[in-house]
């Protein structure tokens, strides 16, 4: 949470979409709590399963979770996927020193468990531990 000019905050996403689960299930437990009919429990279930459901994966299930109209609040799926995702943009984007890019072709005189490499390049991968 980020505190704005004016005293408005900005909150991610996923604090919205958690509040609506502790909701759900606050009210759910209120209900069971003071023997509210199974009906309205079952639906008061469902709710807060669709409640878990966005905030794994908003929208999968149809009409996805917004705030303010047309906004569609991003899910932890949402966070992970894509090309702008925690994975590809933080985890696997990141740049190494010993690396070597080839193609992989077929070599007679190897076996099953051998690799062959360019002497060059293999000079060049290894040169700190030779």
């Amino acid at each position: 949470m980020v505190q704005l000019d004016g005293g408005r905050f900005a909150t991610s996403d996923l604090n919205d979409l958690y509040r609506r689960v502790i909701n759900r299930n606050n009210r759910l437990t209120h209900l069971l709590e003071i023997g509210a009919p199974e009906i309205i429990i079952r639906n008061e279930k469902r709710m807060l399963q669709e409640a878990v459901d966005s905030l794994i994966d908003n929208g999968r299930r149809g009409r996805a979770v917004s705030v303010s109209g047309n906004h569609k609040l991003k899910s932890l799926s949402d966070m992970l996927r894509g090309k702008q995702g925690r994975f590809r943009q933080n985890l696997l984007g990141k740049r190494v020193d010993y690396s070597g890019r080839s193609v992989v072709v077929v070599g007679p005189e190897l076996k099953l468990h051998q690799c062959g490499l360019p002497r060059k390049m293999a000079l060049e991968l290894f040169k700190p531990f030779v």
